[in-house]
């Protein structure tokens, strides 16, 4: 395969690298390029364009991935229909995910542009939710690196989705003086509701004064007539041996298999068995909805995947689960708003180290200051609203925003680079923001009109795409990142900006041309001063 730009007259039949806007007219990227395809870029004047051609024995991007699908072994998993090079997959069932690592790593080591990412192993999860997905990183591979793929793939089962099989869960919570009646009957609704998620019930509860015959007793009881029994002690265990539940297994004819577990919360779990039957003793923690040890395990058994003692102490390395927070499947983002907000983030925090002196954001263009005119411009557009960032001289741009109504934050770390900035103007955008349009404070030929045309490239795309600023089929500025991007902003450092994100995060990225404006900077008194700016003290 071969990629790069070709002239025009070259181009017909070669696939688009890039999703373009061509006057009114939208080019989506991987598509084959028509003769009206090829007129439209001459009516803009543009002479040459980015495509891949492909090679005799290249196969497309759809039909490689669609091919590993399909020698891939799996069940309770279905394979959706090929998109841009990608083979989404989903469970079919509710259960536990498990994944044959080393074939998966064996897969994604014969060559980088043929990918295949999964949920991590046991993890839970419920019919319709992503498990794994398969992307082809170029338009297209040789079919000899894909036949050493094929043949990987068709060697054993890689991943599956364990059902989960509804239990009969007996429980059994101890009494001392100082726990509340309201306590007890939480835990039975909270243990309710945990069981709920797999199809499981409670098929009956003892309460027992908080000693070892008495519970043991109470285990044989519900034993007899459930599948498993949860206990969940009164005060938590001190001695993994001789504690009131560990020796309540085994005085009723049990075998515990361990004490403890390395998950934070849930160190205080108990493993067991009687007569076949798991007998779990809970954490206190399971008290309480929030994720816990006693889930991990849970899940595994009530799925048929079932959990060892070996299993349990090879759960440390993941096991803090204190600060882990909930984040959304992969590639799967929240619908957005048939209008989704744009709002504009204005970086105006650079030290203008290259103008030798001046700020080139205070320079004058017919008579008003550079950062005031980008800001009036990006009020004038349908943006929703805008937020200055300053950094450097930041009292002076303040004032020279005197009396306009954009929001302002303040960038302290303005000289660590242009991440920093990036990431300031991002964090305080308001919850509804769809995507921010960002705008470089020092490109004073870019119009509202431009902006606009950004901002409509956006909402066509579904409020889903990078929207990049183009003049004659090369990248520039502004650009609009989505707000699935936004997590990713919150991580980059120096003097990483946009472009970083763009290349590394995968997402489709729609080219708008909006003339030389999305390449006429200011960053020095020669390009100042061809712009037609007056450098101010």
């Amino acid at each position: 395969m071969k990629f790069g730009p070709v002239p025009l007259d070259e181009a017909e039949g070669a696939i688009l690298a890039h999703s373009t806007v061509v006057g009114d007219k939208r080019l989506r990227k991987a598509i084959r390029l028509s003769s009206d395809d090829i007129a439209a870029f001459r009516a803009v004047g543009l002479k040459e364009v980015i495509v891949a051609t492909l090679a005799d024995d290249d196969v497309d991007e759809n039909t490689a991935a669609e091919r590993i699908a399909g020698a891939l072994h799996f069940a309770g998993i279905e394979a959706r229909p090929a998109a841009t090079g990608r083979v989404n997959l989903h469970a079919t069932v509710s259960g536990i995910f498990t994944v044959d690592k080393p074939l998966i790593d064996a897969v994604n080591t014969v060559d980088p542009d043929i990918t295949v990412a999964t949920m991590p192993p046991f993890a839970p999860m419920v019919e319709g939710q992503m498990v794994a997905t398969i992307k082809i990183i170029p338009f297209a591979i040789s079919e000899a690196v894909l036949e050493q793929v094929l043949a990987l793939a068709r060697q054993h089962e890689a991943f599956r989705m364990h059902a989960y099989k509804p239990f009969r869960v007996g429980v059994v919570q101890t009494v001392l003086p100082s726990i509340k009646d309201s306590v007890l009957d939480k835990t039975l609704r909270v243990t309710e509701a945990r069981l709920g998620r797999t199809g499981s019930s409670v098929s009956n509860e003892i309460r027992t004064p908080h000693a070892a015959a008495e519970v043991a007793k109470a285990i044989t009881e519900l034993a007899a007539d459930s599948d498993m029994v949860l206990v969940f002690g009164a005060s938590a265990m001190s001695d993994p041996d001789e504690d009131v539940i560990p020796a309540a297994i085994r005085a009723s004819g049990g075998e515990v298999f361990r004490s403890g577990m390395p998950v934070d919360p849930g160190n205080l779990f108990v493993l067991g068995e009687r007569a076949g039957k798991p007998v779990l003793g809970a954490p206190g923690c399971a008290r309480s909805p929030k994720e816990n040890g006693f889930d991990w395990v849970l899940d595994r058994i009530v799925s048929g995947v079932g959990v060892t003692k070996e299993d349990i102490a090879g759960m440390g390395v993941g096991g803090l689960l204190m600060e882990i927070p909930t984040r959304p499947q992969p590639r799967e983002p929240a619908p957005v708003p048939l209008h989704p907000e744009i709002h504009v983030v204005l970086l105006a925090a650079g030290r203008s180290s290259r103008m030798g002196g001046p700020n080139k954001l205070l320079a004058l263009f017919e008579g008003k200051p550079l950062v005031r005119r980008t800001a009036e411009r990006a009020l004038a557009s349908t943006a929703a609203g805008t937020v200055v960032v300053t950094g450097h001289q930041s009292t002076r741009v303040r004032e020279a925003l005197s009396g306009l109504a954009v929001s302002m934050a303040d960038n302290p770390g303005f000289e660590i680079g242009l991440a920093s900035s990036l990431k300031a103007g991002v964090a305080v955008l308001p919850q509804q923001a769809a995507g921010a349009l960002v705008v470089l404070g020092d490109m004073p030929d870019v119009s509202s009109a431009d902006l606009d045309l950004l901002i409509e490239a956006f909402r066509k795309s579904g409020g889903l795409a990078v929207v990049r600023a183009a003049h004659q089929g090369h990248r520039g500025n502004p650009v609009i990142l989505p707000r699935s991007l936004f997590p990713a902003v919150a991580k980059l450092e120096g003097d990483t900006g946009a472009r970083h994100l763009v290349e590394a995060e995968g997402l489709d990225v729609v080219d708008v041309e909006i003339g030389a404006g999305a390449a006429v900077d200011v960053d020095t008194p020669e390009a100042l001063a061809r712009a037609g700016g007056v450098p101010q003290g």
